[in-house]
C-alpha cells in the first residue's frame, strides 16, 4: 500500500477542515515526507485535546487517540514536549467551539 506524504495529508485535512468551515493552522511544520502528524484541538474555553495516530500491533490499524486531554496549558505542554522529541513532528491546531475536528471522517482516520 502506498502512504501519502505528510504534507500531502496535511493539505488535504486543512482543505477538508476549510470546507467545514472549522479554522486550523500548522503551528510546526515537520518533515515533509514522513513526520508525525498530531493534531491539538482548542475549544476555546481554556480547554484542549491533543491527538495523535497509534499503530495496532494486533489488527495493524492505525487510528487517532487522545495524547492529552484538559487545560489547554497542559495540553500545550505535553505537545511541546513531543516536539522536543521528535523535531520532524507537525503540529495542527484546529479551534472548534463545538469540538469538531473531522479525524474520525472517512479517509481521516
Amino acid at each position: 500500500m502506498t502512504r501519502l506524504t505528510a504534507e500531502f495529508w496535511v493539505q488535504a485535512y486543512l482543505a477538508r477542515l476549510r470546507f467545514q468551515e472549522i479554522p486550523a493552522f500548522v503551528v510546526s511544520h515537520g518533515d515533509d515526507t514522513a513526520g508525525a502528524v498530531l493534531v491539538k484541538l482548542n475549544t476555546l474555553d481554556g480547554q484542549a485535546v491533543a491527538f495523535h495516530r497509534s499503530y495496532d500491533l494486533m489488527s495493524g490499524e492505525r487510528k487517532w487517540v487522545e495524547l492529552a486531554n484538559g487545560d489547554e496549558r497542559e495540553v500545550d505542554a505535553s505537545v511541546c514536549k513531543q516536539g522536543e522529541f521528535d523535531p520532524d513532528l507537525w503540529v495542527i491546531e484546529v479551534e472548534d467551539r463545538q469540538g469538531r475536528h473531522l479525524l474520525d471522517e472517512p479517509g481521516l482516520e
